[in-house]
């Protein structure tokens, strides 16, 4: 008769359910169920995964079944693995959907019939969702009764039918009884029959059928112990304080047909009820149709537009004609992109990039969408694909059933203006950002578990410094225990390490994605629950990059670049001081002087080469145009490393190893990085020019190689890469290895189109940084907090390149840093009132706005601006008082002579005839190291003396001179003061 599973809670009802929806779904097949439903409390968020295991456990039973009818062949060669087993033949259906727990007292689980139930679901979910806080959902009756077209009801049989839990459900039944049943769930405590009895009585007061469900909270009952961890990190305690929270047993856990017979026995019928109901809905999650806004301009469709403003981009980017290459290319790609109906997207993409524009926000796409000429002639990218490998099956191949993704970087400054008119062009019922899970990892989860496990602080401590990074995925190890004075024989030590071990990998909370927005041309709350982000003004879906992807979803990737923003605010500088209008593609190209620069590593600030690891690199590799910093960008990846390419290419680049090609056909594919592959498309057209692979293919091999690690699935492409070479005339040297090149970096390897587009930030801001040092650093303090140097490093190094740097002035200052002109009519760089630690831009603005001619005193600013006192003595600290012949205690101490004081009785008014004057003070004079501790205390930097130098007195040279490698290096040594070394 069968059963099926209709209300099953996984770790996605956050702290609460102990199984991922992936162990559900192999569970609920070795068992032999027929369905299953993941109906996690108020959501859908867990429902992909478990889809997505069950058509992998599809794809293995047709292996298996392939491999068992495979005629015999030559033996496995003994270092490949064995293919995975499947010990089952059968995959149970996934049916979508949701706990309801309303306001009213009332739980329900909601499984659509079909896509009509689907979009109520996700209505109802949207509008709990929306109307409360973050993470919550708050529903009604009346929000049910409203949206339940479509919808399979099982009503929660309760503990007892009081009035108040009465009156709900009989509207509901009134209302809806022929789409409900009620659900009844043991709790294995031996009054399990006397409740069933009772269940089946109110089912009979209220007219409804009874339906069974064993309710389970993890996929095997060995998740008890987690669950009850589970329970005291939500609620706060302790194990031994949980009392009656905890499981009483490890039974409420998935279960079979044969042991769902046994427990309701006497109640068969709500057993085999399941299937029956399981029968009646037909929705499959794989069925969702998901289209692209498109909405027909002046006569056009989506095809016509995209075909008018692709070809008029081509133009605006080749004037002087566009190139036979170039055009045949954009046809291809034209052609491509109808066959799959991706034209709106496009314009999606190409509508947000021109908003972006004409606000004037600097914007640019990389990643594989720098691969499209289509992209370049829209503007979404900046870069020509001709300056690389062309592959345009990396971002969009016809036999990958995935969709495109385009990676557009704005201004972080002001990418939340391109966010809001997302919002508002399509509306918040069309438009959302992409959830991101929030796992528990290795530091976390010794946290929580181990306080849930009431270990001590200093035991947390000693556990955490053996895991590395916040962001592990492993715990601590058992055998490094007595290492840091723990009792590996503890028996609580040894439990907690293993619940650490079983929480590791669980969804703790919904984020939202950096910047991934889904756009739909119908209502996006009828596809997937809406809810609110933490972020005013921000509304995110409940699903994750991986789960739209799984289900073909589109989505643009909306990203801030702090770099975008301080190159948007260098070209504004030098507009208003030398009146140039300069944009990223108008830029003088391959300027010698910007890569002399480079050579000597003088890259502070610059994008991308500013690391040590950069920095130690670019004088070996001396870049000289604009593809040696594409190469510059990618080759310091863990990638080129762990791939060995990094040391042969220097050499090649040096000289020092001659430069050879097996064929002419590599050689093109090769020869800008002289026979050494550097890039993802680089791996992709070796296999397609060397092994024969079709562009579909070699981009699965791409995907294999990415995902090697996880999955190992990489074998099969390694006998057809061996094959091909072979085939087409390489030796098996040689096959072997450009194969074991391109799988050292599979995992790690850089897109040269996403290089090329990092590249072009590179020059842009290599040349601000070698002809305007000091806008350039004007720029970069005023878009901080970015890159890897703080202001202090970066005002020394603007110095260094001659540029004058003025101090923080009450009379001269403004918020941001400025440029301003010196009595010789050269440009000084003013430090602005943003670089002072805790001031309110409010309070500057203030300042500001009422410093008319000048102020005169502190007090002066006190009367006219209305600062208060803590404002005043944030800037008397700062020493932004300095040009008005105050000292810094000078101002400190007028600033809080100004505080209000509390008067006290006897002097509240003066003596008659007397005012009490206070005699003025006699501050001593702060010495310079007193003035530089207090610049860095106020404004993390000076311009004053080095730190170091104040103190180079006292150090003295004490090196090993036998180490020194001859007089050379004897002549660097400093004196000291007898003129000795």
């Amino acid at each position: 008769m069968g059963f099926a599973e209709l209300s099953i809670t996984s770790n996605f009802t956050f702290l609460r359910g102990g199984s991922h929806p992936e162990e559900y779904a192999r569970r609920a097949a070795l068992l032999g169920i027929e369905a299953i439903a993941i109906a996690d409390e108020n959501s859908v968020a867990g429902v992909v995964r478990a889809w997505s295991e069950l058509r992998k456990i599809e794809e293995e039973i047709a292996d298996a079944k392939s491999a068992r009818t495979d005629p015999i062949g030559p033996p496995k060669p003994a270092h490949l693995p064995d293919p995975p087993r499947a010990p089952i033949d059968h995959v149970p259906r996934l049916l979508p959907a949701a706990c309801l727990t309303l306001a009213d007292g009332l739980r329900l689980t909601a499984l659509p019939r079909d896509r009509s139930g689907w979009a109520s679901l996700c209505r109802l979910l949207s509008v709990g969702k929306l109307r409360a806080e973050k993470g919550d959902c708050v529903l009604h009756v009346d929000d049910l009764l409203g949206q339940a077209r479509g919808l399979e009801l099982l009503l929660h049989a309760p503990d007892r039918a009081t009035p108040d839990w009465q009156r709900p459900a009989d509207r509901l039944v009134r209302a809806l009884g022929p789409q409900m049943s009620l659900l009844m769930a043991p709790r294995y405590d031996g009054q399990d029959a006397a409740r069933f009895d009772a269940a089946a009585r109110l089912a009979d007061r209220l007219g409804l059928p009874t339906v069974a469900s064993a309710r389970p909270l993890m996929h095997h009952g060995s998740r008890r112990r987690l669950t009850d961890v589970l329970t005291c990190i939500r609620e706060g305690l302790r194990v031994e304080d949980l009392g009656t929270a905890a499981q009483a047993n490890a039974e409420q856990r998935l279960r079979g047909e044969a042991e769902m017979r046994r427990i309701f026995a006497g109640h068969e019928d709500a057993v085999a009820r399941t299937t029956q109901i399981a029968a009646r809905l037909q929705f499959d999650i794989a069925s969702l149709r998901y289209e692209y806004p498109s909405e027909i301009a002046d006569g056009e469709t989506a095809a016509q537009r995209l075909t008018r403003l692709a070809q008029e981009g081509l133009a605006w980017r080749y004037p002087q004609g566009i190139p036979e290459r170039a055009q045949k290319q954009l046809q291809h790609e034209l052609r491509l992109i109808a066959k799959l109906s991706y034209e709106p997207y496009f314009l999606t993409v190409h509508d947000i990039v021109a908003f972006a524009r004409s606000r004037g926000i600097l914007c640019q796409g990389r990643g594989s969408a720098a691969n499209s000429i289509t992209c370049y002639a829209l503007g979404v990218t900046s870069v020509s694909p001709e300056i690389g490998t062309m592959v345009f099956e990396r971002f969009v191949s016809e036999a990958r059933n995935e969709p495109p993704d385009i990676d557009v970087d704005f201004e972080h400054e002001r990418r939340e203006e391109v966010i809001q008119h997302i919002y508002e062009r399509y509306g918040r019922h069309r438009a959302g950002l992409c959830a991101t899970v929030i796992h528990y990892r290795g530091k976390r989860a010794v946290r929580e578990v181990g306080r849930a496990m009431g270990l001590s602080e200093d035991v947390l401590s000693a556990l955490s410094s053996q895991i590395w990074g916040s962001w592990s995925k492993t715990g601590p190890e058992m055998d490094r225990m007595r290492e840091i004075g723990l009792d590996p024989d503890s028996p609580r030590l040894k439990q907690t390490i293993r619940l650490i071990e079983e929480i590791i990998g669980f969804p703790r909370h919904l984020s939202q994605h950096v910047g991934g927005f889904v756009i739909t041309e119908g209502r996006l709350d009828e596809l997937v629950p809406i809810e609110n982000a933490t972020m005013e003004d921000r509304t995110v879906i409940c699903w994750d990059k991986d789960d739209i992807d799984a289900l073909g979803i589109l989505k643009v990737d909306v990203l801030a670049l702090g770099m975008l923003t301080c190159v948007r605010k260098a070209f504004d500088l030098l507009a208003m001081h030398h009146q140039a209008d300069y944009t990223l593609a108008t830029l003088p190209p391959e300027d010698p002087a910007v890569y002399d620069m480079l050579c000597r590593a003088d890259s502070l600030g610059v994008f991308q080469v500013e690391s040590r690891a950069q920095m130690n690199f670019l004088p070996r590799m001396r870049p000289r145009c604009f593809y040696d910093l594409v190469i510059q960008v990618a080759i310091i990846r863990p990638g080129p490393i762990q791939g060995d390419m990094v040391h042969p290419f220097i050499r090649r680049r040096n000289g020092e190893e001659e430069v050879s090609f097996p064929s002419d056909a590599l050689g093109r594919v090769l020869g800008k990085t002289l026979g050494v592959p550097l890039f993802q498309e680089q791996a992709m057209q070796i296999a397609i020019t060397g092994a024969g692979f079709t562009p579909e293919e070699a981009d699965r091999l791409r995907r294999a190689l990415a995902t090697f690690k996880k999955h190992g699935n990489v074998s099969e492409f390694r006998t057809r890469f061996l094959r091909g070479m072979r085939a087409n005339g390489y030796d098996d040297e040689f096959a072997e290895r450009c194969f074991s090149q391109i799988e050292g970096f599979g995992s790690y390897g850089f897109p040269e189109s996403h290089a090329a587009s990092f590249a072009l930030l590179v020059y842009a801001s290599a040349w601000l940084k070698r002809h305007h040092p000091g806008i350039f650093a004007c720029a970069l303090l005023n878009s901080q907090p970015m890159g890897f140097y703080a202001p202090a490093q970066i005002v020394r190094d603007a110095r260094e390149h001659g540029v004058e740097v003025r101090p923080i002035c009450v009379n001269r200052s403004h918020w941001d840093n400025m440029i301003e002109r010196t009595e010789t009519g050269d440009l000084a760089l003013r430090l602005g009132f943003r670089q002072i630690k805790s001031m309110r831009e409010d309070d500057a603005d203030w300042l500001i706005a009422a410093r008319g001619n000048g102020y005169t005193s502190v007090e002066d600013v006190w009367r006219r601006a209305g600062l208060d006192a803590r404002s005043l003595t944030i800037l008397a600290e700062a020493d932004a008082f300095a040009s008005l012949g105050l000292t810094r205690r000078a101002a400190l101490w007028a600033a809080r002579a100004l505080t209000p004081k509390r008067e006290l009785p006897l002097f509240a008014g003066d003596l008659d005839g007397e005012a009490i004057v206070e005699p003025a003070a006699h501050l001593p004079r702060m010495t310079q190291g007193e003035e530089v501790v207090e610049d860095y205390v106020s404004m993390r930097l000076t311009l004053r003396a080095h730190p170091v130098a104040l103190i180079r007195h006292r150090l003295s040279p004490r090196i090993d001179r036998r180490l020194l490698k001859g007089p050379a290096q004897i002549g660097l040594l400093p004196k000291r003061p007898d003129a000795t070394r």
